[in-house]
């Protein structure tokens, strides 16, 4: 693929080369650095997930599973009524660590790293939402699971609505914490993630800025999603920043610049055909998408539920897991 470069105010000075070869240079180490970034071969998969800063430490088993030749990595705790939990926009399922224990006492409780995300494999795809729901589909196949409650946060919400709208008879009930809106730009109050949505950057360069820049960028996004900074403890931020470094991210995680538009025009005008039993979970200091957005949304699908989880941002689940799993177990246990 061809990509076009526009290099602007030239350093000059008597010791500095000439132009061109320092553009040469620089170009070179960018490039340099998005090969290993992109093609660094896949990183062995920990046998356990740990939780961070409790006592004792939580661990589960990391499993996998080949959907569609690809390898997906997964938590599988519990037993009973089976429930997904996806994750969001360059998350993983680090982001569900408060939900494993309390939640497998009451289901089969299955939390992804999401194709293109955390653990699981990074395949040279376009990202668009009806390839992530391919593959969603092909998890609970090869997992044999006809039915399935899918709770997504974020774009994990988005995809839970695309499974709900393309394959009804796959999903028992709904649950969208702090989910994907119609109009996504337009509702987004975040400037640093309007910007990163908006950014025509190519993948080499944003290759290089997460090499250079990345443990800066990764604390800033965190104080951008989360409420209670307190909560941003040195071991969180360098589990963000450990994902971040992993291989072959940079792609999928720019991917969302082309599915937005996809799921503006082929889902979100779609929302108020949604029957599914439907619960909303939204965080009161959501920076991203304050609550009024998340009120819409519950308007938009009819006979919803709706749940304001003060003192809490973009990931309510993960600051404020007592209350947000006292709900799910109440609504997902509750009869249709």
């Amino acid at each position: 693929m061809k990509r076009s470069f526009n290099w602007s105010s030239p350093i000059t000075g008597p010791n500095v080369p000439p132009c061109g070869y320092r553009r040469r240079a620089l170009l070179i180490v960018c490039f340099l650095s998005y090969l290993m970034t992109a093609c660094a071969s896949p990183l062995q998969i920990p046998p356990y997930f740990e939780t961070v800063d409790r006592t004792p430490i939580e661990r589960f088993p990391i499993k996998t599973v080949l959907v569609h030749d690809q390898r997906i990595a997964y938590l599988d705790v519990g037993t009973g009524p089976t429930v997904i939990l996806l994750h969001g926009f360059g998350g993983s399922m680090w982001q569900w660590e408060h939900q494993q224990q309390t939640l497998s006492q009451h289901f089969r409780t299955l939390t992804l790293d999401l194709l293109g995300s955390g653990l699981s494999d990074k395949p040279d795809i376009d990202y668009l939402p009806d390839q992530m729901l391919d593959f969603c589909l092909g998890f609970m196949d090869a997992l044999q699971i006809p039915t399935a409650t899918f709770v997504g946060n974020s774009m994990g919400a988005g995809l839970a609505i695309g499974m709900a709208l393309t394959h009804p008879t796959r999903v028992d009930k709904l649950v969208l914490i702090d989910g994907l809106p119609s109009h996504v730009l337009a509702k987004l109050t975040s400037r640093p993630f309007r910007q990163a949505l908006e950014s025509r950057a190519p993948s080499w360069l944003i290759s290089f800025g997460n090499w250079l820049f990345g443990g800066l960028v990764t604390e800033s996004v965190l104080k951008e999603i989360v409420y209670d900074h307190a909560l941003l403890t040195p071991a969180v931020i360098e589990r963000s920043n450990h994902n971040r470094r992993r291989p072959g991210i940079i792609k999928p995680t720019m991917a969302v610049r082309h599915a937005l538009p996809v799921w503006e025009t082929d889902f979100a005008p779609r929302l108020s055909t949604i029957t599914h039993p439907t619960m909303i979970i939204w965080g009161e200091h959501d920076r991203l998408f304050p609550v009024a957005v998340g009120e819409e949304l519950h308007q938009r699908i009819r006979g919803s539920a709706f749940v304001r989880v003060p003192d809490a941002g973009h990931m309510p689940q993960w600051e404020r897991p007592d209350l947000v799993n006292r709900s799910l177990i109440a609504y997902i246990d509750a009869s249709p």
